[in-house]
């Protein structure tokens, strides 16, 4: 699927600014449905992703940008646009942020528990070692703009 096409008929569609860019069209990992699901609900309105795993010249999310939301199948469910993004040290994430990450209870304890698993994970798929004293994330709140 050619997603910057569909995102040009959807800025026509929903009389987005001509110089909206699309940023990303991406799956949220092992549970893309369901946490697609969240985003489509409006559960979901906050993500986050380990700025240590970054390429060099790998650039970070922008406030304003859009990105489409694929399920399992590399299938567009949601247009969200960005709204913040703060690099912060891992064990600086909040209860805020884990309330607007929608999943599981939505506690910070529940968000730890799943993340720190996920990030061990990641990181070991890139060579690194998940220390979560080190680690930095990219924290990104958004807004569901469309669902497709």
């Amino acid at each position: 699927m050619d997603y910057q096409q569909l995102f040009e008929g959807l800025k026509e569609l929903l009389g987005l600014a001509p110089d909206a860019k699309l940023q990303a069209a991406y799956q949220y990992g092992v549970q893309a449905n369901e946490l697609a699901r969240l985003v489509v609900k409006k559960i979901k309105t906050a993500t986050t992703s380990a700025y240590d795993l970054y390429e060099k010249d790998e650039p970070l999310p922008q406030v304003g940008a859009y990105d489409l939301i694929l399920d399992s199948r590399d299938w567009p469910v949601a247009l969200i646009q960005v709204d913040q993004v703060q690099i912060v040290p891992y064990l600086e994430v909040d209860e805020e942020h884990a309330f607007r990450e929608g999943e599981g209870a939505r506690t910070l304890s529940y968000w730890r528990k799943a993340h720190d698993a996920f990030f061990k994970e990641d990181y070991a798929l890139a060579g690194k070692v998940f220390d979560p004293q080190t680690a930095k994330m990219v924290l990104e709140k958004f807004h569901l703009v469309a669902v497709i």
